[in-house]
């Protein structure tokens, strides 16, 4: 992979997605506990890349690293529609969807030493229904780089998570807020905004004191919101919601990378990240889950609250260099303008809603269609 490490010209960073998806009945939009069956019905090579997940009604599939947008596509594309095949086999459909809009019977965890662990240690926070996110990689193996690649992304990750808002139901209801699943993940004591560290070996020291502490199992626990990856090689970013649709996500990843390549050619030019107070950037991320791009976000570069799509504009100038030296920026304006007419998945499920009179079916039926859609 690409590092874009100190010493070293820029290049094009390298990426890869994870995205976990929900398995609903078609007909109640309840969660169906059938995640083993459609990993089993699976073949090839989205068995390579599907994933168990903590709930019986939840599958990860994981692209290969990909180097430009186009093969980022193709595999996602590819991998929805491989277990969507398997999951409508087992009785179920397979759902972009942030949370549980309906309900989830069944919240035991799957069959595996660590999430019996994971349970036992955290009781019922480890029971909540289930969230899904999406979170992208992107290559930097020099872990010194990446931590201080995290610290420069804390003011901006507030506006990726608005743009990948897409959980406004539980239990059946519009929450008011646009990103459910964030607020449910709160609950968990390693989730949160990425603290701010002078160094890998301040990184390091942190993560052990936590683990001795009990509030992580183990490194691979670290589930703040950008995190130099406890698996691959990268820098991994992990706020946002499962994106509704694969335009959706090669919208956010092609943003996340840019980030990244920005805050390298930072780190690279000496240049010292904001200094933000935890609360202000804590605040931050709040108010992305509730508003999305559909009200205002807080502006942790300059102070203050501003409309959300002004920060998104903020974004795209911050960005423009990386995106045009990796051939993306014809392609990031032109969906992140068919975002602006569209809205995030949150505002089109409330759409939806809006236009069938609180039909949540009908909502399950747009997420169906939108989660294959390619």
């Amino acid at each position: 992979m690409a590092s874009g490490s100190r010493g070293v010209e820029p290049t094009r960073l390298t990426l890869g997605v994870e995205e976990e998806f929900l398995l609903l009945n078609p007909d109640t939009g309840e969660s169906m506990p059938v995640a083993e069956q459609v990993l089993a019905a699976l073949s090839g090579t989205a068995r390579a890349q599907s994933r168990q997940e903590f709930r019986h009604s939840m599958l990860e599939m994981v692209t290969p690293v990909c180097a430009d947008l186009g093969q980022l596509r193709e595999h996602l594309i590819t991998l929805r529609r491989s277990a969507a095949e398997a999951a409508e086999a087992a009785g179920a459909r397979l759902v972009a969807v942030g949370a549980t809009p309906v309900g989830e019977a069944q919240l035991t965890v799957p069959d595996e030493q660590r999430y019996h662990a994971m349970s036992r240690r955290f009781g019922p926070v480890a029971h909540d229904p289930a969230v899904c996110g999406c979170h992208v990689h992107v290559g930097v193996p020099d872990r010194e780089l990446a931590v201080q690649v995290c610290n420069h992304l804390r003011p901006w990750l507030p506006v990726v998570q608005a743009l990948t808002a897409n959980s406004p139901l539980y239990d059946g209801r519009d929450t008011g807020h646009n990103s459910w699943r964030s607020m449910q993940l709160e609950r968990w004591p390693s989730i949160g905004p990425t603290p701010h560290f002078e160094s890998v070996a301040d990184y390091d020291a942190t993560v052990q004191e936590l683990i001795t502490a009990g509030i992580m199992l183990d490194a691979a626990m670290v589930y703040w919101y950008a995190r130099p990856s406890a698996a691959y090689p990268t820098v991994e970013v992990r706020v946002g919601d499962v994106c509704p649709c694969v335009d959706d996500t090669v919208l956010v990843a092609a943003l996340v990378r840019a980030l990244v390549a920005t805050m390298i050619d930072r780190v690279r030019e000496g240049v010292r990240p904001l200094q933000i107070r935890d609360c202000l950037v804590a605040a931050a991320h709040w108010r992305a889950a509730h508003d999305g791009v559909d009200g205002v976000l807080v502006d942790l570069c300059n102070g203050g609250a501003r409309p959300a799509w002004e920060l998104v504009d903020d974004l795209l100038d911050t960005v423009t260099p990386a995106l045009t030296r990796h051939d993306d920026l014809d392609l990031v304006l032109r969906q992140t303008d068919r975002l602006r007419r569209e809205g995030t998945g949150a505002t089109r499920q409330r759409r939806v809603m809006a236009a069938t009179d609180g039909d949540v079916q009908a909502v399950l039926r747009h997420l169906i269609a939108q989660t294959v859609a390619g």
